[in-house]
C-alpha cells in the first residue's frame, strides 16, 4: 500500500519547519554578543578578568561582580560605597582581583 498524500504532505510541511527553525536558530545564535548576552549576564563566567575601572551594568549586584572579576574586597577598595545594597546602573567601582592559586 501506498502511503496516502495528506501523509506525505504532513511530514514534509514538519520537515521544513523544523529545517527553518534550525536556520533562524543559528541565525540567532551568530549574532549574539557573547560579551553582552543575557546569559553571561544572568550567569557571569567566573574568574573572567575585568578592567580596573568597572562600570556596574543594569542587574548587576555587587556579589555578581565579585563573583565575575574575581574581587572579594570590593566593598573595602571602594570608599564611595556606603551601602552594598545601594548599587545602581552606571556606578564606578575599583576592581582588583585576587592573585589566582597555584
Amino acid at each position: 500500500m501506498a502511503p496516502s498524500t495528506a501523509t506525505v504532505s504532513y511530514a514534509d510541511a514538519a520537515r521544513w519547519y523544523c529545517i527553518i527553525f534550525v536556520v533562524l536558530f543559528v541565525l540567532v545564535a551568530s549574532v549574539t554578543d557573547d560579551d553582552n548576552s543575557v546569559f553571561n549576564k544572568i550567569y557571569p563566567v567566573v574568574g573572567q578578568t575585568c578592567d580596573e575601572i568597572y562600570v556596574v551594568g543594569d542587574g548587576e549586584t555587587l556579589h555578581t561582580i565579585s563573583d565575575k572579576c574575581g574581587d572579594p574586597f570590593i566593598v573595602e577598595e571602594n570608599p564611595h560605597i556606603h551601602d552594598p545594597d545601594d548599587v545602581f546602573p552606571g556606578l564606578v567601582i575599583k576592581i582588583t582581583p585576587s592573585s589566582p592559586r597555584n
